[in-house]
């Protein structure tokens, strides 16, 4: 008898000094004020909030992953509707995501024809199909990317010569810019001045567009998750600020995404970005 106490003593010992040695969490949360949240604490706050802003590194496995189950678990919410919303998909594409989830055509014509990003079957395709699965209204938010590249190209004028059919899938004209936004300024200073202020004008458009068919989508107690570069909702700018612009009283919720080789050393200034960050071990797998 004696020797199996000890046994299990020892036991205990070993896998407890293991476990703690090997322990590798693939992320943190935290809050603005620097404390690891859990989970729980995050949809929490999600269920209290009608816009939630996921921002992403877009390669990032554990952002998607995540996005997925917060969208399986508002969905579960039954005092609101969910609706999600995708930088990733363009306004002129939305013909072809509400044909698709009606069953009108089939997946592989979607697919072929939605103009579908490079890691769409590995980091999109499965919230779309839960969204489809689940009778959830999937919002396609950003400007044909044709129109921004003509922006960055010809300037914010070049928008005044589209058809009045193509303006439907832009930002109503003519879109306000600050140039002095702190995140606006950034874009310019990263790039070293080149493309002017076209580059910021080009950044400009697709976080107006965004907002704007966001706004044009909600109703009457919906709730939308969106999923965008972190870049279009840090610092509660972009895309965030053209809402707080156009309309007030939204409950506004932004999470960003950072990598760090050590995730339970973070600088207090990199989680000023946003409501709640997404912190991944540096060396977690992309999917490109």
């Amino acid at each position: 008898m004696k020797q199996i106490f000890l046994n299990i003593f020892f036991a205990i010992l070993f896998f407890g000094f293991a476990e703690d040695e090997s322990d590798k969490p693939a992320y943190l949360l935290y809050n603005k004020d620097g404390d690891v949240i859990e989970y729980t604490t995050l949809l929490e706050q999600a269920m209290a909030s009608d816009l939630i802003f996921f921002g992403e590194q877009h390669n990032n496995a554990i952002a998607h992953w995540l996005q997925l189950e917060l969208s399986r678990d508002l969905s579960e919410d039954s005092s609101s509707n969910l609706l999600i919303g995708m930088e990733m998909f363009e306004a002129d594409q939305q013909v072809l995501i509400d044909e698709y989830f009606s069953g009108l055509i089939s997946q592989r014509s979607f697919e072929s024809e939605a103009r579908l990003w490079n890691n769409y079957q590995t980091d999109y395709k499965p919230i779309v199909e839960f969204a489809r699965e689940n009778d959830l209204k999937l919002v396609a938010t950003n400007i044909p990317r044709r129109y921004a590249s003509s922006v960055y190209m010809q300037g914010m004028e070049v928008l005044d010569s589209l058809d009045g059919r193509a303006k439907y899938w832009t930002a109503p004209l003519p879109i306000e810019v600050d140039l002095e936004l702190p995140s606006y300024k950034n874009i310019s200073a990263a790039a070293h001045g080149h493309g002017g202020d076209n580059l910021i004008y080009a950044q400009a458009v697709k976080d107006a567009t965004m907002a704007h068919f966001i706004l044009l989508n909600m109703g009457i107690n919906d709730r939308m998750l969106h999923l965008n570069g972190s870049y279009h909702s840090n610092d509660w700018e972009g895309i965030v600020w053209y809402i707080t612009e156009a309309v007030k009283g939204y409950r506004i919720m932004t999470i960003n995404t950072i990598t760090l080789d050590d995730i339970e050393n973070v600088d207090p200034d990199a989680l000023k970005s946003a409501d709640v960050t997404l912190v991944v071990p540096s060396r977690m797998t992309t999917t490109y």
